[in-house]
């Protein structure tokens, strides 16, 4: 089972990824926490340097870099994770892809959905918890921090405002889906409604 988190940055999904893991491991299941962009030796290496402030990266090659982050990870942590019978948790996937590479840069929908179908080999998720934060919010936490910005953090609030745009379309053609939570409410009351949405699925699954 893919469960996987999505939401603008400083929206709370890491936070909340991380108290839904130790819940599911409390209650005895094998479970797999992981990272887009990362999750992998390869994909830890790129990342490193494609979030470094300040360097210049065209939309179409961030993109790109994106994807072949992704392949990776597919090929090297979910897909075996997934037949074994683990239940994955990725903090971003795919929707994220078209949030930030379609929303806030501009890419055509169709790249990002013909790159997306052929480095998946057709892997979904089953659940995807969108944290809907505005885009004021989620600016002035990240700045309100202590931890260094990295180049996405540092992208102005419009840039922040069309990525909510873009997940919020995504989540409404795909109710089924998305559970979308309001990310600005307490971290413990979200992690309730999260929970019950998670053990809900889990009962249909028969687990």
């Amino acid at each position: 089972m893919l469960i996987t988190f999505e939401g603008v940055d400083g929206s709370g999904k890491t936070t909340q990824l991380d108290l839904l893991y130790g819940y599911l491991i409390n209650k005895g299941y094998d479970v797999v926490k992981t990272r887009e962009p990362g999750g992998t030796r390869f994909g830890e290496a790129l990342r490193e340097i494609f979030l470094e402030p300040g360097i210049n990266i065209s939309s179409l090659s961030e993109l790109l870099v994106f994807m072949a982050i992704r392949a990776q990870h597919i090929e090297e942590v979910i897909n075996p994770s997934l037949k074994e019978g683990k239940i994955v948790l990725c903090d971003r996937f795919t929707d994220a892809s078209y949030a930030y590479q379609g929303g806030g840069r501009g890419v055509d929908f169709g790249i990002i959905e013909t790159l997306n179908r052929l480095v998946t080999k057709g892997v979904r998720p089953n659940l995807t918890i969108l944290l809907d934060c505005k885009a004021e919010i989620a600016f002035k936490r990240k700045r309100s921090g202590e931890c260094s910005l990295d180049r996405f953090e540092q992208e102005r609030i419009d840039f922040y405002k069309q990525v909510r745009t873009v997940y919020l379309k995504l989540s409404k053609e795909d109710p089924k889906r998305f559970f979308v939570v309001n990310g600005s409410g307490t971290v413990e009351d979200i992690h309730k409604k999260i929970r019950v949405r998670v053990d809900r699925l889990l009962n249909d699954y028969g687990l």
